[in-house]
């Protein structure tokens, strides 16, 4: 088996303890480590706990709601959702509930926190839940009615995905990450490429980069329409858990032998710095190429490029400069641990001196929610996921997705650039 039939395997319900293995297109019942909601989702789900009659969830340790859409609450419906979150968690006593000052976008929160760990199946009324597949976890999004029945039961269905295997070899170009891996590689399959299945990223270039990266592939993994993205836990995993872990995890892997429906293999020293054109995240092109896209608003941030090494690949780019004149620049770190280490290693100085705001953490403009809407006719580049019609604002606005480093030049250029352009 693959590490995703592995895992799911070995989470079976109680009912299904004598199956050994599960193979694709099976459907099963498993038990979930962890499931979490956001201030948009969440209130579904507790609606939905309730009408179901549900006493109380199955486990105050292994349910989490992070307030990070529409928080700092925008207006009285937001302000209104939060409070729902805020007296369930109390009502239930839940563990792990993040409030305005402690939290932060979600799917950088959880795997900083140590709340999601390797060898787990979880769940969240989230897409990009998949992220957590970085870490070796069976993670992926589900709808709020799904977290309802899996908060009383600790239990949920799944059809077992058939497995995508992404291999790349060779050494990135310079200023070349985890985002532009991605993009380049929807770029290559499309938006359904991946229809509901797991894909397992692997190759000696996977192996070599840092977790943060990692974490922002199997973030888009979902963008292509997956069920699940995942890498197999090694040493790199390893150092990021421990010390962090809140309980016992395991790592899986993937027999020699395991069976895909497809497999894919790059070359990723001819992966450029890559810019995702307007309305798929599909329409992949080398920034290079892009430099005639002039710019109103910058957004570095979100739940796949917020991270402190995000902040610090941006920030070496910045210092010295200013933004242009005719470009707002947003800067959002994902949780509060890392706006206080961007602060303290100076990283704020740089962008309030490069002219850039730097915002509370966020969900913000990503999905529209707020600190920093498009106006009409307005064109963004951002760090973030999508940027199909109207994500970020009036739908004739525009939306270009990047990794840091490209987002960083171009706030300086006025236009999509590269840091090449600016001598570095």
């Amino acid at each position: 088996m693959n590490i995703t039939e592995k895992i799911l395997a070995g989470h079976l319900s109680d009912n299904e303890d004598g199956k050994k293995e599960v193979f694709p297109g099976q459907l099963i019942n498993a038990r979930v480590d962890f499931i979490l909601a956001n201030d948009i989702t969440a209130p579904i789900a507790i609606r939905e706990f309730g009408r179901i009659g549900a006493g109380d969830v199955f486990d105050r340790q292994r349910v989490t709601f992070v307030p990070d859409h529409f928080a700092p609450q925008k207006d009285i419906q937001a302000a209104e959702q939060c409070k729902l979150l805020r007296e369930f968690s109390h009502e239930h006593g839940l563990k792990y509930y993040y409030e305005v000052g402690r939290m932060g976008v979600e799917h950088a929160l959880l795997p900083e926190e140590g709340l999601v760990l390797p060898g787990d199946v979880i769940v969240g009324a989230d897409s990009h839940t998949c992220t957590y597949g970085a870490l070796g976890a069976f993670a992926t999004g589900v709808g709020s009615t799904d977290v309802a029945s899996a908060m009383a039961t600790g239990e949920l269905w799944f059809k077992v995905p058939e497995s995508m295997k992404f291999i790349y070899y060779g050494k990135l170009g310079k200023w070349v990450g985890g985002k532009d891996i991605i993009l380049h590689t929807i770029g290559d399959i499309g938006v359904d490429g991946a229809l509901y299945r797991a894909m397992e990223f692997d190759g000696e270039t996977i192996h070599s980069l840092p977790m943060h990266a990692r974490l922002t592939m199997c973030n888009m993994a979902i963008e292509a329409a997956a069920k699940s993205g995942i890498i197999v836990p090694d040493e790199v995993t390893r150092m990021y858990v421990e010390g962090r872990a809140k309980r016992a995890f395991t790592f899986f892997t993937s027999d020699q032998d395991a069976s895909y429906v497809e497999i894919k293999e790059y070359d990723a020293s001819k992966i450029p710095l890559t810019v995702s054109v307007p309305s798929l995240p599909s329409n992949a092109k080398p920034a290079a190429e892009l430099s005639h896209v002039g710019l109103d608003q910058v957004v570095i941030g979100s739940c796949t490029n917020g991270r402190l090494e995000d902040l610090r690949e941006a920030a070496r780019i910045l210092k010295g400069r200013k933004v242009d004149p005719n470009v707002r620049l947003l800067v959002i770190p994902a949780t509060q641990r890392i706006y206080l280490d961007a602060m303290k290693e100076g990283l704020f100085e740089i962008f309030v001196e490069a002219e850039a705001v730097v915002s509370t953490p966020t969900c913000g403009p990503c999905l529209g929610g707020h600190m920093g809407i498009l106006a009409k006719g307005e064109r963004a580049l951002a760090t973030t996921n999508r940027n199909f019609v109207g994500r970020m604002g009036h739908p004739e606005s525009e939306v270009y997705l990047s990794g840091p480093a490209v987002a960083a030049a171009s706030a300086v250029l006025g236009r999509i650039g590269v840091p090449e352009e600016l001598g570095l």
